[in-house]
């Protein structure tokens, strides 16, 4: 069975919620891709604060740009928010081939022509 890793850039309300139904849901999302589905890297700026999900310490880290960069990792979810450095990020992660899932709304409508194009470019 093929494996998906996936790097979570953001860790907060959002970025919990995502990890939890990840980690729920974990059989149901997999016959339904047809491929195992793991979560490879957390990256926040703050790693102590309490949040509802408990998860491996070792997938935690302050460093986006690994994420980013890792080769193993297939996706790329970006739930920081803003426009900087969220659209950097994604771009990256574009460049370096990855696909991309974020809920940021307003990113994708001051810049999603851009991003869209970029991804359309890259075949993520």
């Amino acid at each position: 069975m093929k494996k998906i890793q996936v790097g979570l850039l953001g860790f907060g309300t959002v970025g919990s919620g995502v990890v939890k139904i990840l980690l729920e849901n974990r059989e149901v999302i997999e016959s339904r891709l047809g491929a195992s589905l793991a979560l490879k890297w957390i990256a926040d700026l703050d790693l102590e604060r309490g949040r509802e999900v408990v998860v491996d310490t070792g997938l935690l880290t302050t460093d986006s740009e690994m994420v980013i960069d890792d080769p193993e990792v297939d996706i790329v979810v970006e739930l920081i928010g803003g426009y900087e450095p969220a659209k950097s990020f994604i771009l990256k992660a574009i460049e370096n081939g990855k696909h991309i899932v974020t809920a940021n709304k307003a990113l994708l409508a001051a810049h999603g022509d851009e991003i869209f194009s970029t991804a359309s470019q890259k075949g993520v």
